[in-house]
């Protein structure tokens, strides 16, 4: 068991939204745009638990494909643009949108995997002897 009496409770949502930690929500999670540091500068915390997988980027597609869908469904049906209009407007909206909400994400599902103590899935060999 750690000692936890030196940091209070942090808020999972705003210190993953925020790219902070998830233990003291000081110190930044994230090294360069998605790669996760070693550790937290500010409490020391081992950043090794951090994984998120695919999770992230299976949420970025739904949520931004959400809206880039129901858009060229009202651009396409109120105004009937030709084709070259519809990839001018969407390839560069949908790249930028997904690149905004993909860091996000990212740090809300590993301060979320930290609050939740979530951890590899492992067999119980004990049971088995």
């Amino acid at each position: 068991m750690e000692d936890k009496a030196h940091f209070p409770p942090v808020n999972p949502v705003s210190a993953g939204l925020s790219g902070k930690c998830p233990q003291c929500g000081q110190g930044n999670l994230f090294d360069g745009f998605l790669s996760v540091k070693k550790s937290c500068m500010s409490c020391g915390l081992d950043y090794g638990f951090a994984d998120s997988g695919d999770g992230p980027a299976v949420f970025v597609i739904m949520l931004v494909g959400f809206v880039i869908v129901g858009l060229v469904l009202f651009v396409e049906l109120s105004f009937q643009p030709p084709i070259w209009l519809h990839l001018l407007l969407w390839l560069p909206l949908t790249v930028v949108l997904a690149g905004l909400v993909l860091r996000p994400l990212k740090g809300l599902m590993i301060a979320l995997q930290f609050r939740h103590k979530a951890a590899e899935g492992r067999l119980d060999d004990d049971q088995n002897s």
